[in-house]
This record gives C-alpha cells, structure tokens and sequence, in this order.
C-alpha cells in the first residue's frame, strides 16, 4: 500500500539505531525515548491551508528533525510511520 498525504502532511519513518549502553547491553526500541529524527517516506502537495497558501520544502528521502510530541504514528504494511505536519518539522539534517 501506498500513502499519499493529503495538503502539508509529512509521511516519516525513524532512522533505527541500535543503542547499547556500558557493558554492551542493547535497548530494545520499546525501551528507548522516541526519537526525533526521521527519513521523509511520503509528502503531501501543499495549498491552501487556513487561507495561507502553503509551499512544500521537504522532499522523498530528506532526513528531519521534527517535534517530540507532534504528529500521528501509524502502522502501515508492518512498518511504524508518523504523519506530521510540514510546520512540525525543525531541520532537515544534512
């Protein structure tokens, strides 16, 4: 299945990392603080929103950095995926 965000959705998935801590012990990622950087999966077309016309800036496969607490997480096909707005992202990590 393919999403298609809709006006200034965002689709992202997180980067995993593995993180062991001292003594080599690895964190499974039910166990870890969620991350805030993700690879952009899927980007809505933009338009007007609230009467401001709105200009998407991210693109398929950028790197962000976006709010703690923003967004939706979703599980699509088996994979974990946040849909955000472009205004909830930070930084695109280059």
């Amino acid at each position: 299945m393919k999403l298609k965000p809709l006006f200034d959705k965002v689709v992202v998935k997180e980067i995993e990392e593995k993180e062991s801590v001292r003594g080599g012990i690895i964190l499974p990622n039910s166990a870890q603080e969620k991350k805030e950087i993700a690879e952009v999966i899927a980007v809505g077309e933009g338009g007007v929103i609230d009467g401001k016309e709105v200009k998407m800036i991210v693109k398929v496969g950028d790197k962000v950095l976006y709010s703690k607490y923003a967004g939706s997480q979703f599980k699509v096909e088996d994979k974990e995926v946040t849909i955000i707005r472009q205004s909830d992202i930070l930084a695109i990590v280059e």
